[in-house]
């Protein structure tokens, strides 16, 4: 039996069961939650959910899921690809810590992206220092490199960037 991922991404209004109400669209239409991430900001819930399923019914749930989103909920399905896991050691975690100001993510993807660095995942925080009061900026990435480039051009390139932006990356 042949499988389709698909790819769903909501935001609306957060309120409890709206999860469950995703999770119970998905179960019934034979979908198989697989990965997820989720995540409430300025008051709206957001999310991206991948789905496995089988490929027969896939369109039934498809159109299923779309039926959830409306005034309040704004959904998306796309089909996702299906492609060999890249290699554990090829990737590469960062953390940045710094100084809040606009352009940090801009600049840090601007320079991976120069070097044909993938960025898998990205999660960023704003926070005030417990120090200094002031605002501060927090990211964790994960990062597929391509083939011939290693972890420490990535660091030398960031860490250079770094002294420009006040940004330390660990």
């Amino acid at each position: 039996m042949s499988t389709t991922q698909l790819v769903v991404t909501f935001v609306g209004p957060d309120r409890p069961g709206l999860v469950n109400h995703l999770s119970q669209a998905i179960a019934a239409g034979g979908g198989n939650w697989l990965d997820a991430r989720m995540v409430q900001l300025a008051g709206q819930f957001a999310g991206i959910v991948q789905v496995a399923v089988a490929s027969a019914q896939a369109d039934a749930l498809t159109a299923a899921l779309r039926a959830l989103g409306g005034d309040a909920l704004s959904l998306q399905v796309v089909q996702g690809q299906a492609h060999a896991p890249r290699s554990a050691a090829r990737m590469l975690r960062l953390e940045v810590l710094g100084q809040d100001r606009p352009g940090i993510v801009r600049d840090i993807s601007r320079t991976l992206a120069g070097r044909e660095v993938n960025i898998a995942a990205l999660d960023t925080e704003h926070m005030i220092g417990s120090f200094s009061g002031e605002a501060m900026f927090k990211a964790r990435i994960l990062l597929h490199l391509p083939p011939g480039l290693e972890p420490s051009d990535v660091r030398a390139a960031l860490e250079a960037l770094a002294t420009e932006l006040m940004v330390d990356f660990g």
